[in-house]
């Protein structure tokens, strides 16, 4: 194949999940990008309901038509208490990624500048003044490319910074009997076993004989899948239920880590969504962080800008420092996170702690979600990561 059949475009996006797909929209919105080319290169047609997302959020945002339930009250246990959280001023919402894809590439399917072409990447070379891409099918250059396609051997082949997994499995169920109360999702329930790891229950109720039950994980290793589904069994009897039908499942596996993923990020090559550390790493939350993340994006991809370096992008902040002390416990005591996560909610105010959580606090506001943590392990976990 000669050059002048590569067809180039301005940007390209490799991999087109949440992340991609959020700032191809928002482009689109601004109206600052309708003169460049943009393609999306994905092996996934996006037309499976492949994974639920849920955020808090206190305003109206331009996502709200596609978010299927909202939330005001929430509910946090562990074996020794149970404390309902009110959550306003924020909400819990949720979106099914199906309504999700199909909004966006709705919206995208009607600007002829951009293409979604269903190809597995195969190769991505940067050179001085252009990104080369290779599909199985085609090959293409673009002046700026953005990845979003996940490498795990990153951070799982080096040993300077944890590497934990938020992995679950999740029925969809309907019961014959109303155990579920619709108007109050249930955040985080460790009361379950916790053999050793930090486990809990995770429940979004749509009504109030229908739920998705899921049984989480924040540790190194993946179970079977049988044992997931053991737990949810015997949770669902907790409940007060054995007779349901399981309408759908869903599994997930989200890497926990505070590896640098920017330091990967070119001039011409930037790493976006879990593959360039935007996942929150002490939590897994992935949809609030990557809609900041791809604002900032937005504002950073000056369509009239010559000598753009994607290396410039990323700034770290205090906030993934103290992820780091939070995955250093858990990698040495895993057993520790039902204490530390209940240490905040027993007592904190809900407000206080996901604004922490949004990375939106001040050092003072900080300081009164950290105090309220157990200290010894902060205190140890700080000089490992000192003279690590």
């Amino acid at each position: 194949m000669n050059s002048s059949q590569i067809k180039h475009y301005d940007y390209i996006f490799t991999g087109t999940g949440l992340t991609s797909l959020m700032t191809v929209y928002k482009m689109i919105l601004s109206k600052k990008f309708s003169d460049k080319s943009i393609l999306l290169l994905d092996q996934d047609l996006k037309k499976t309901n492949d994974r639920t997302w849920c955020f808090w959020d206190k305003n109206e945002s331009i996502w709200d038509s596609v978010i299927s339930k909202k939330w005001d009250l929430a509910l946090f246990a562990n074996q020794n208490f149970q404390r309902d959280l009110a959550l306003k001023p924020y909400r819990y919402n949720q979106i099914k990624s199906l309504d999700f894809y199909n909004f966006v590439l709705d919206e995208i399917s009607r600007h002829q500048n951009i293409i979604f072409l269903n190809e597995k990447v195969t190769d991505i070379n940067e050179l001085e003044t252009h990104v080369f891409v290779g599909t199985e099918q085609s090959r293409f250059t673009c002046n700026y490319l953005l990845n979003s396609i996940y490498t795990k051997a990153f951070a799982e082949n080096q040993t300077k910074y944890p590497v934990l997994h938020q992995h679950f499995v999740g029925w969809f169920v309907k019961t014959e009997t109303e155990i579920f109360n619709s108007e109050k999702v249930t955040f985080m329930d460790f009361s379950v076993e916790q053999k050793g790891n930090t486990r809990f229950m995770y429940v979004l109720p749509f009504s109030k004989t229908g739920a998705l039950v899921e049984y989480t994980l924040f540790s190194e290793n993946l179970l079977p899948k049988e044992e997931y589904e053991r737990e949810i069994a015997i949770y669902l009897k907790q409940l007060g239920t054995e007779r349901y039908e399981i309408i759908e499942k869903e599994q997930g596996n989200i890497p926990m880590t505070c590896y640098p993923f920017w330091n990967k990020n070119t001039k011409r090559v930037l790493n976006i969504g879990t593959a360039g550390g935007w996942t929150k790493a002490s939590t897994g939350y992935t949809f609030k962080n990557s809609d900041k993340k791809s604002s900032q994006l937005l504002q950073f991809l000056n369509p009239t800008e010559q000598n753009l370096s994607m290396t410039a992008f990323h700034k770290k902040n205090k906030f993934w420092f103290y992820d780091l002390l939070l995955l250093d416990i858990l990698h040495h005591h895993n057993e520790l996170g039902a204490s530390i996560f209940s240490s905040l909610f027993k007592k904190g105010n809900p407000e206080l702690i996901f604004k922490f959580l949004d990375e939106e606090t001040s050092l003072i506001e900080d300081l009164q979600v950290i105090l309220k943590c157990p200290k010894i392990p902060f205190i140890k976990a700080l000089f490992r990561v000192i003279f690590n």
